[in-house]
């Protein structure tokens, strides 16, 4: 497993290892409770056509201390999470990338799936979500994330895009904002193709929706989401958004 405090001699090391064609780029801030399990799910895939990078944003937990062992690499950045992202792409080898959230799990078989959505015509996609947590709400939500991202073409970081990287690379990676940058990023790579709606589903943490309560989490992305339609920048709708990442 590498760190980039020897860099140069991992990369040297890296250099002479056959190209993963999958990088799954996980970035984390304070993640210590969930990161362990997601990376030894994601240790399931095969090594020789899957890398697992993480780009911790300055933890002050024992996030890193326990990615490490697990993760193919873990890089260092600048906290938020599209920078995270941006900088984990930047850092992987494969031709395709997943961005996934750390609370975030994976299907059965997801880098057969996702080489297979990305073998035709279109260049991006996301799966289904489901959400575990405690709120009774929380299947309904997950369904109308669904739908709603099927009908408009968006999908959100917890429905784990992915995308080939000459796709991330032709619309410059992620937008330099801290929040809504997912749909921001669906909006660039829809100028390219319509996105792979895959049926099969990822479970992610409802854990906000179970902390601040289904409603009053529900009313305040879609006030978010309206607003940044109208114009009104990211950097301002952050501010009124806890879960920044």
């Amino acid at each position: 497993m590498h760190h980039d405090t020897t860099a140069s001699r991992e990369a040297s090391s890296r250099a002479t290892l056959p190209a993963p064609w999958l990088s799954i780029i996980v970035p984390t801030l304070n993640e210590a409770a969930t990161i362990a399990n997601t990376l030894r799910r994601l240790r399931e895939l095969p090594d020789s056509e899957v890398e697992t990078i993480i780009v911790d944003g300055g933890s002050k937990d024992d996030t890193v201390s326990r990615a490490i062992p697990l993760a193919s690499r873990l890089i260092q950045s600048a906290p938020g999470r599209a920078t995270q992202m941006n900088a984990g792409a930047r850092a992987s080898r494969g031709e395709q990338l997943l961005f996934l959230h750390a609370d975030t799990r994976l299907p059965p078989h997801a880098e057969l799936l996702i080489g297979k959505a990305l073998s035709g015509s279109r260049c991006w996609g996301r799966f289904d979500v489901s959400l575990a947590g405690k709120h009774k709400l929380l299947p309904l939500i997950a369904s109308a994330m669904n739908l709603r991202s099927r009908l408009s073409g968006i999908a959100t970081g917890d429905q784990a895009l992915f995308m080939t990287r000459k796709a991330f690379e032709a619309v410059g990676g992620f937008p330099d904002q801290p929040l809504m940058e997912d749909i921001e990023m669906s909006k660039r790579l829809g100028r390219l193709s319509l996105p792979v709606c895959l049926k099969q589903r990822v479970i992610s943490s409802g854990r906000r929706w179970d902390q601040a309560g289904a409603w009053a989490t529900i009313r305040l992305m879609w006030r978010l989401r309206w607003r940044y339609w109208r114009g009104e920048s990211a950097a301002t709708l952050a501010k009124e958004y806890r879960h920044v990442r």
